[in-house]
């Protein structure tokens, strides 16, 4: 698995060796096992450095994503098995990746129609009808 080329999409493929992989005990449920086993996982991808990306990837990616200096870091500690907890942290890298390169479309402002005017102006008029007969009636 670490050895592993990631793919993120149809497209691209970040190779393993472009991975850093550390690891860290853990807290949590898992007693002595979580305090002294390295099930905890980090897996860091340098960005400005790696050969999957071209350059106006890279800038997206750089723009959009939170990094550590160049790094692109996923973290998973949730379960006790480390090889879990690398599947995770994969799947986690990939998903950022995936998430940054999302081309959102922009919003195109509309206005209201005159019915859409029309029929809110009646449920003011409506509601501030409806208050006018909960006042007390005037003294004359």
């Amino acid at each position: 698995m670490s050895g592993e080329p990631l793919r993120v999409n149809h497209r691209i493929e970040i190779p393993a060796d472009e991975l850093v992989w550390k690891f860290h005990t853990t807290g949590g449920p898992g007693g002595q096992h979580a305090n002294r086993s390295h099930t905890g996982v980090e897996l860091q991808l340098n960005v400005a450095s790696s050969t999957a990306f071209d350059e106006a990837t890279r800038a997206k990616l750089v723009q959009r994503l939170k990094l550590r200096g160049d790094l692109l870091v996923a973290v998973s500690d949730e379960e006790r098995s480390q090889w879990r907890n690398r599947q995770t942290a994969r799947r986690r890298l990939a998903f950022a990746i995936r998430e940054a390169l999302v081309e959102t479309k922009p919003r195109v402002s509309t206005k209201p129609s005159k019915a859409t005017k029309r029929r809110r102006v009646e449920k003011k008029r409506a509601r501030g009808a409806l208050k006018r007969l909960r006042r007390p009636p005037e003294a004359e």
